[in-house]
Formats: structure tokens, C-alpha cells, sequence
């Protein structure tokens, strides 16, 4: 018996980024093909390896939370209120008395609040027990970030928040996607939230020799493919999309970015922290979600690459792709958007999702930046130093992470 499934699509985008606060300071950053990458400033790093990251600069959580609220939750929190509000703005969705049951929150984090957490381990050990605030657990766990949303916006529908490290982001959104396709949700505020550009981050990244050390030019140090790379940058944001079922958003009259037709998950079954050498995790998902979107390897045009900057990860991606489009995989454009932003972890896939949903908007492809000389096997068309118009009907976005969780999703222009 075939399952009924109900479209799905997108209809606002709402990104926090090292490139800017906002969903329009964003985007305009990777036209002009900028790096947010740049010397820490959160706190001393005086003594670390690493001393960059795509911090986002000039955020005043005040302008998105309720001062006296400010204080008793993470950053991270802070960050997704506002792509959150950017996200409900940009499609006109209201949450109504009315509604308000089957409009649902899907949104999560890799790490949750480290920042609160070492500072209130600080405050336990310098001045005892009884200091630690009784907001620092509601203030720092992963699910707590949609709860806000919840809180803040008045949906009552489903209500999660994934954390499955540098995936979290885009699983929110696929997770989301599902839950409006088979009729849990008619509407979900889904994505991912990152603030991790703490001290006992760093030093832990650092400590596996995963992270660039390229301190003296922060802007070229996430250089995904590039045989001169020499690591990831750690970022931080939020990147949170609007999805509705289709005929009620085309009833309502809502602007429609593009509709979510597959959605992949899959796992490496290999290591804690590296790729399968041959990106067969890799290849799956991808297979996956194109078995899912009942389409050809030959339909996709382009592809929102995962794209670190890792010496492992930039290779087995490109091989994954070339496994899995063949001779296809020389005709379609790839790019890694963290060049310009660096690795926001658990709100890469979400900012992702939400950049290749503009690139379908405004049919751009975002350039991978810092690309100077490809390293060998890494011959692919990857978009290099600047953005390219193109005539873009379908399109794929990757996100991988530690223990190697996968997950892929297919968005195709909307259609009548």
C-alpha cells in the first residue's frame, strides 16, 4: 500500500552568522564572496594552538530576548530566538490560538551550552554550591533552544531537538519535513543553533588537531578542497527555515523558497571522528535521499557540499559524489559555503539548508572561497572565489558528523 505524502515546503529563511545578523546580511556576505572568519575576541587565547573562528559579531541578544532573560540562558539560545524571529518574519506565518496545535519546533545543537556550563563550573568550584544559579540547567541543554521557540511563539505541536553532532541541523529540518509530510505537523520552525567558541571547546578541537592554525590570516584558513588546507574553523549561529504543507501555504499566499522532495540518513558504522576513507556513509545518504525524491542522479544541478576544510573529510565527500553521479558528477557545481563562515557544528546544516533555499530563490550559487589550488582528486566544479548565475531545478545538501551520522536533503523549484 503506497503512503500518502503531503508536499512540503519552505517559505522563510532565517540565518545568525559569522557573515552577519540577518537572513540579507548573510546571503550579501557569500555574494561578495567574504570570510566572517577572524581573530577570537569571546575570550584570552593566549596559549591556545588556534586562535581564530567565525564569530558573530555585533549581536545584541537584547534586540531578541527580554532583558531580565538574557542572563539565565546560553548563547546559543540567544542565537536561535532571533533566526528564529528573521526565519517567522520572512514567510509571514503567524502561530495563532487556531493553529497553534499543529505547528511544531524542530530545533537543535551539537554541544548545547558549553559557555554556561564553564562558567558555572567556575562559580561551583571558586564559591561553592549554593552560587550556581537554579536557571544554569534550563539555560544550557539542547532541547531548550526549541522550548524557547515554543514559549516565545506559542506552538504546540511537536516539539524536539535533535543532537547528532555537525547533522543536528540538517536533521532538524528532514525530521521536520517529515512530520508535516505524514500529517503530524501542518507547519514546523526547524534548524540548528551552535555557540561553541568557548575555551574548553577549542582546547577539545584543538586537542584532536582538527581545527586550522592558520592565526595569521583568519580569512584564508577555511579552505575547503584546497591542498594547502589545514583544517576546520570553528564558527558559531543559527540557521532556522519555515516549513508549511504546500496548499496551505500556496492558500495564504506565502512566497515559496523551494519544496523539500528527499530527505537521506545513513551512518558510517567506522570510526568516532574520521570518514570512511571511500565516503561510503557518505555515498549512502546521498542514495538515500534520492531514492526518497524518486529522482535521477542526473536530476541534481548542484550541490551544498559539507565541505570542512578537513584532510580526511573534503576528499571522501568527493569521492561519495563521484560514486554516486558518475560521469554526472563532472557536470554538476559543488561548493563548501563554510569557506566564507567557517563550521557552526550543530547549525552548519541548518544555515546550509537555508543558504541553498536562497540559492534556489535567487537561482546564485555561492562560491567556495580560498580556493587557490586544488588538492589532488579534488577536480570536481567546485565554484571557485566567486558566486554564479545559473538555471538551478534541483539541488542536494550534505552534512556529516562524529560517530558518522549522515543526512542529505533534495530541494526542487516549486511547481504548480
Amino acid at each position: 500500500m503506497q503512503v500518502h505524502r503531503r508536499r512540503v515546503v519552505i517559505t522563510g529563511v532565517g540565518l545568525v552568522s559569522p557573515l552577519g545578523v540577518g537572513t540579507a546580511e548573510t546571503w550579501q556576505g557569500l555574494l561578495d564572496g567574504r570570510s566572517g572568519v577572524g581573530p577570537i575576541t569571546h575570550f584570552d587565547t593566549t596559549g591556545y594552538g588556534t586562535r581564530i573562528a567565525g564569530e558573530v559579531k555585533d549581536f545584541d541578544p537584547a534586540q531578541f530576548v527580554d532583558k531580565k532573560e538574557v542572563k539565565k540562558s546560553d548563547r546559543f539560545i540567544h542565537l536561535a530566538l532571533a533566526a528564529a524571529q528573521f526565519a517567522l518574519r520572512d514567510s509571514g506565518f503567524v502561530v495563532t490560538e487556531e493553529n497553534a496545535d499543529q505547528v511544531g519546533v524542530d530545533v537543535g545543537s551539537g554541544i548545547g551550552g558549553f559557555p554556561l556550563i564553564e562558567r558555572t563550573h567556575t562559580i561551583l568550584m571558586e564559591k561553592g554550591p549554593d552560587r550556581v544559579s537554579p536557571f544554569f540547567i534550563p539555560g544550557c541543554i539542547v532541547n531548550l533552544a526549541a522550548g524557547q521557540i515554543s514559549i516565545a511563539t506559542g506552538a504546540r505541536g511537536p516539539n524536539t531537538a535533535p543532537a547528532t553532532a555537525c547533522t543536528t541541523g540538517l536533521h532538524a529540518v528532514g525530521d521536520a519535513f517529515r512530520l508535516i509530510q505524514h500529517g503530524y505537523a501542518e507547519a514546523m520552525i526547524a534548524g540548528g543553533t551552535e555557540c561553541a567558541v568557548s575555551p574548553l571547546s577549542l582546547a577539545g578541537f584543538s586537542a584532536m588537531r582538527a581545527l586550522s592554525t592558520r592565526n595569521d590570516e583568519p580569512q584564508k584558513a577555511s579552505r575547503p578542497w584546497d591542498k594547502d588546507r589545514d583544517g576546520f574553523v570553528i564558527g558559531e549561529g543559527a540557521g532556522i527555515l519555515i516549513l508549511e504543507e504546500r496548499d496551505a501555504a500556496v492558500a495564504r499566499g506565502a512566497s515559496i523558497y523551494a519544496e523539500i522532495v528527499g530527505y537521506g540518513m545513513s551512518g558510517d558504522a567506522h570510526h568516532i571522528s574520521a570518514p570512511h576513507p571511500e565516503g561510503l556513509g557518505a555515498s549512502s545518504v546521498m542514495r538515500a535521499a534520492l531514492k526518497d525524491a524518486s529522482l535521477p542522479p542526473e536530476s541534481i544541478g548542484y550541490i551544498n557540499a559539507h565541505g570542512t576544510s578537513t584532510g580526511l573529510g573534503d576528499i571522501a565527500e568527493v569521492r561519495a559524489i563521484k560514486q554516486v553521479f558518475g560521469d554526472h558528477a563532472y557536470r554538476l557545481a559543488v561548493s563548501s559555503t563554510k569557506s566564507c563562515t567557517g563550521h557552526l557544528l550543530g547549525a552548519a546544516g541548518g544555515l546550509e539548508a537555508g543558504i541553498l533555499a536562497l540559492a534556489m530563490k535567487h537561482q546564485i550559487l555561492p562560491p567556495t572561497i580560498n580556493l587557490d589550488h586544488p588538492d589532488e582528486g579534488c577536480d570536481l566544479d567546485f565554484v571557485p572565489q566567486r558566486p554564479r548565475a545559473v538555471d538551478l531545478e534541483v539541488a542536494l545538501t550534505n552534512s556529516f558528523g562524529f560517530g558518522g551520522t549522515n543526512g542529505a536533503l533534495i530541494f526542487r523549484r516549486h511547481q504548480v
